[in-house]
């Protein structure tokens, strides 16, 4: 009898899951085939960019162990409000154009360990698909874990309808083979695969203007011609990235900086593949 009602409580919150995407035009999901690339960052500024365009934004933390998207933001001290209407969570209003949710956000400390097993976490992911108040978005970006585990699994099948999967890595052989997963991943279940994005590649001595490759260069690229996948561009190694991430400053609000010129190019890349695809399924 109660496992009835839990199937059908489930049931009842993935028709909502399906009622809140279908107000949201385009779901992009961050991926990585391990940590430590960068991919928080990426996902972080890909949002605060995409805002900065004018569109409506929504930042989805589905990193349940390792909820960094307040700290990146700068809003670690930020808590959601429930709508006393409709009795909804209300994301974090970063900009005017830029909501965003993490379990980061619900946590006592920021110190708190999530001590969880698969069905806690997929019930937490599928609530923020759910119970928050989104509303009316041009884009919802999710940061998901690194991997192919269950979250990403769980992201894919709850919204159903995924414009394309971003894959972060950087250029050593390791994080390679393990972007090629996440790429098979996206396959497997059909996500488009919108791009590669190869980050931490080279670095420009500030003070004899000498290119080093600390992680070698371009694996990232020479990646996506073999799977057969875009490649959307390279973000060099700058101490400034460092920096903004630790104040909570979107490095894409940097001036005359050359990772923020290489981010541009990667916002209109993501933003060419999914709005021509969609522009395509029109016509």
């Amino acid at each position: 009898m109660a496992e009835g009602r839990g199937k059908k409580a489930i049931e009842e919150q993935e028709k909502a899951v399906q009622a809140a995407m279908s107000r949201v035009k385009h779901k992009i999901m961050v991926m990585s085939g391990k940590g430590g690339v960068g991919k928080t960052t990426v996902a972080a500024n890909l949002a605060f960019a995409l805002g900065m365009r004018g569109l409506d934004v929504g930042l989805m933390d589905a990193d349940i162990h390792g909820p960094d998207i307040p700290k990146i933001l700068g809003i670690e001290d930020k808590r959601p409000e429930v709508s006393e209407s409709e009795g909804k969570i209300k994301p974090i209003i970063v900009t005017p154009r830029l909501k965003a949710m993490s379990i980061g956000f619900l946590l006592p400390d920021r110190d708190s360990a999530i001590i969880w097993r698969g069905p806690m976490k997929m019930n937490a992911i599928r609530q923020f698909l759910s119970d928050v108040e989104w509303g009316e978005l041009d884009y919802l970006v999710v940061d998901l874990p690194p991997g192919t585990g269950d979250e990403p699994l769980s992201v894919a099948q709850l919204i159903k309808h995924v414009d394309g999967s971003v894959i972060v890595t950087t250029p050593q052989d390791l994080a390679l083979l393990d972007s090629r997963k996440a790429v098979n991943f996206s396959k497997v279940l059909r996500i488009p695969v919108i791009g590669i994005i190869e980050n931490m590649s080279g670095f420009v001595c500030p003070y004899c203007g000498r290119e080093i490759n600390i992680f070698k260069y371009g694996g990232g690229e020479r990646s996506a011609i073999e799977l057969g996948v875009p490649f959307i561009g390279r973000v060099p190694i700058d101490p400034g990235l460092v920096e903004a991430g630790d104040k909570g400053t979107p490095f894409v609000l940097q001036k005359d900086s050359k990772v923020r010129e290489a981010f541009e190019r990667i916002v209109e890349n993501v933003r060419t593949f999914v709005e021509g695809e969609e522009k395509g399924e029109k016509e």
